[in-house]
């Protein structure tokens, strides 16, 4: 229920890690254990750039679209 009297204390702090929010079963920790995503660096190494700022990792990027 909504109401403007709510006791709940809002200024709570819960501390959780991402371990704890991906099912142990979960499709991502399978590819996590079975795939070497190390193959793409040699893929895109020619599409960064040595200078500047430091970019994405690129093989976060590929596990995002996952």
């Amino acid at each position: 229920m909504l109401s403007k009297h709510d006791s709940i204390q809002r200024d709570q702090l819960e501390m959780i890690t991402l371990d704890q929010l991906v099912p142990p079963n979960h499709l991502v920790r399978k590819m996590e254990a079975t795939i070497d995503f190390t193959f793409i660096y040699d893929l895109v190494k020619d599409m960064y750039s040595e200078v500047g700022r430091p970019s994405i990792d690129p093989v976060i990027l590929v596990k995002l679209t996952f």
